[in-house]
């Protein structure tokens, strides 16, 4: 073998070891994320966030009779 044959190997190896460690790096660090609880709770937050940001557009974008009844209902509550 040739100098230039063993260069190209060694690149070679080195770069399947670096896919096969970023690969498992990130199914750990994705099954971490997925049993912390504070990113449950996060996830929690933003659905309800993302919940009354709709309600406020729907109540925004409609026409004023509507958002009269609705204000009442929201109230009523």
């Amino acid at each position: 073998m040739n100098q230039f044959e063993m260069v190209v190997i060694i690149v070679a190896i080195v770069m399947f070891a670096s896919v096969l460690k970023s690969r498992y790096s990130s199914a750990h660090r994705r099954k971490a994320v997925e049993d912390d609880p504070e990113a449950l709770r996060l996830r929690d937050e933003v659905r309800t966030l993302k919940d009354r940001i709709a309600v406020l557009e729907r109540i925004a974008t409609d026409k004023e009779s509507t958002l009269e009844r609705e204000i009442e209902r929201l109230r009523d509550r």
